[in-house]
């Protein structure tokens, strides 16, 4: 990924959509805002419990890096689910309840947040379409990155050979450590999970990276690129809800289409 550093605040873009006609992105990090602790600096999840004028504050820092104001973005209340919704200009300025995949082909910007669970950004640029997905390990158990491509190809008639993916920071599996309720959870709503969960020194790990990418491939998918950032290994410039110990903010990440 490259790194950006712009009035104050960094951010990452993917090398593979970096410098595309029509096309903006950024993966914000935590530094650069007005939050305090735990929140510290730049969280932009308002249902944290952090003071909501930090996270206005904030979350105009963010969009002001873009050129963007709150009138031009669409963002989800997400729940870690696979719901997603089409979205486009008549819904600029709302946030879309139970919403954890945002879908347009119109000149929009896409905004989600996250603090572990892995941001996904999908562009087509033969059919100017995107998309960015919310997975969580219960996104990631009903397979989000696959509905995610298969509804691009329903709704903007995309071919997953076309689209070029990204897979952000989030936890890794260094750090994602889980028990055996999670394994059988996660393995009976997909068994593909399996593979990816992996025991050591008396401890099992999930790699959400790599499932991820798995479900990505077999939905057709082959332009992928995974940033490998860690947010637990990388609390200095990331929120991490298991390495901050659950009480922490939320950066943000944001795909335009102009």
């Amino acid at each position: 990924m490259i790194q950006v550093h712009k009035n104050g605040i960094t951010y990452y873009q993917f090398e593979s959509l970096a410098g595309r006609n029509g096309l903006a992105h950024a993966v914000f990090t935590r530094r650069g805002g007005v939050s305090l602790p735990p929140f510290h600096s730049l969280n932009v999840g308002a249902s944290v419990g952090d003071n909501p004028a930090a996270v206005d504050a904030n979350r105009a820092i963010v969009l002001g890096a873009l050129g963007l104001s709150p009138d031009q973005v669409v963002t989800g209340f997400q729940v870690h689910s696979v719901n997603m919704a089409r979205v486009g200009s008549k819904h600029c300025g709302q946030v879309l309840p139970a919403t954890d995949g945002l879908l347009t082909r119109e000149p929009v910007a896409l905004f989600s947040r996250f603090a572990d669970c892995v941001p996904i950004l999908l562009y087509d640029p033969i059919r100017r379409a995107a998309a960015i997905l919310h997975a969580g390990w219960r996104g990631t158990a009903e397979q989000i990155a696959t509905l995610g491509v298969a509804r691009m190809r329903a709704e903007f008639g995309s071919r997953p050979e076309d689209i070029i993916t990204g897979i952000g920071p989030s936890i890794g599996p260094c750090c994602y450590e889980v028990g055996e309720d999670f394994v059988r959870a996660i393995c009976s709503a997909w068994p593909g999970a399996e593979p990816f969960i992996r025991a050591e020194n008396g401890r099992q790990s999930a790699d959400l990276w790599a499932m991820n990418r798995q479900q990505l491939q077999d939905a057709g998918v082959r332009q992928i690129e995974e940033s490998h950032i860690c947010t637990a290994c990388h609390r200095d410039e990331f929120f991490s809800h298991r390495g901050d110990g659950g009480r922490t903010g939320r950066f943000g990440v944001i795909l335009r289409l102009m």
